[in-house]
């Protein structure tokens, strides 16, 4: 090539950069935004709801994702109501973003009968084998993924808590909706084969409502040597101090997966850290916007586990709290 037309082509290359780049590096700037969609079951104004959302937001940030920055975040939160969790997970999926975190089991099942494709990290699921959210916990295939909540181990666990308190319990009521927790029914027959309950009588309490609720739990304190379990459910968390004030009221001992029910004063909260789920689930989160497939996570359970005993709560109930029980417990409430 003569001089000259070097010269000329060179000058063409370097007018066409000048056009190219800045476009160039709009696409660039653009796709390195990633999207992600957060669907919860609480409301978010409650504290507990504020601190595991902060926990997933940490450990997010810690992975080097920021917020307005390299990663946009799509927040809902549905108050455990059926019709919003449809709602907000139709308007998530229409988002197409790059994952989805999804808190709660009907959470989960909306997200599942609308989308194959869209990757979804779960946090606080129960059950997701039984339910047919993954095929298995090692080796989850699909596009769902994630952390577990509870199993029936735990509430075999909470009837051996109350009975270091109350010896002669006979009956221990499991407030639950079977609307929004199918599971439930399954696991108190699963616990009554497997004698997980000794000698106490496992009754299965379903509600739908707040007048069902405040009928259920005044039947139940009408029989001597009763107690009653919150377990995880979007109805329940999100009436959890209304259910300690009923169980104060009613004079009856109980336990739940939730703190805030011991912190509102109920007797005892025993279950898994749920801002230590949330902050793990940041991780699974990132690997998959870094590329790797849910179908290949495999589904992990709690590692840590909260103990709350109110002694304000076993005043008023009569009760005294063994030295041996104080002792194992993460936080007394006095």
């Amino acid at each position: 090539m003569k001089r000259r037309e070097f010269i000329a082509f060179a000058g063409a290359a370097a007018v066409a950069r000048s056009f190219l780049w800045p476009l160039a590096a709009h696409a660039q700037a653009t796709g390195s935004v990633r999207k992600v969609g957060v669907l919860l079951s609480g409301v978010e104004s409650d504290p507990d709801s504020q601190v595991r959302i902060a926990a997933f937001r940490r450990g997010f940030a810690d992975l080097g994702w920021k917020e307005g920055d390299n990663a946009q975040i799509e927040y809902r939160w549905s108050a455990g109501k059926s019709d919003l969790i449809r709602q907000y997970a139709e308007e998530l999926v229409a988002l197409k973003p790059d994952v989805i975190l999804a808190n709660s089991t009907p959470v989960i099942a909306m997200l599942k009968s609308m989308t194959n494709s869209i990757p979804i990290v779960f946090a606080l699921a129960t059950d997701p084998v039984g339910l047919g959210h993954v095929q298995s916990l090692s080796r989850p295939g699909g596009n769902i993924t994630g952390f577990t909540f509870i199993d029936p181990a735990l509430i075999g666990k909470w009837i051996g808590f109350l009975k270091e308190i109350i010896p002669n319990m006979g009956r221990a009521g499991l407030l639950f909706n079977p609307g929004t927790t199918p599971f439930y029914p399954g696991w108190i027959r699963e616990i009554e084969a497997a004698h997980l309950n000794g000698t106490t009588e496992l009754v299965a309490m379903p509600v739908g409502s707040d007048a069902a609720m405040e009928a259920a739990i005044a039947a139940l304190a009408q029989k001597p040597g009763s107690c009653l379990m919150i377990g995880p459910d979007p109805f329940n968390v999100v009436r959890i101090k209304a259910i300690a004030q009923l169980a104060a009221q009613n004079r009856l001992p109980a336990i739940s997966v939730y703190r805030p029910f011991a912190v509102e004063g109920g007797l005892m909260a025993y279950g898994p850290d749920t801002a230590d789920i949330f902050r793990r689930s940041a991780g699974y989160v990132d690997r998959i916007l870094r590329g790797a497939s849910p179908a290949d996570l495999p589904v992990q359970q709690p590692d840590k586990f909260e103990f709350v005993i109110n002694l304000k709560a076993a005043k008023a109930l009569g009760l005294t709290v063994p030295a041996t029980q104080l002792a194992t417990a993460d936080e007394v409430i006095e």
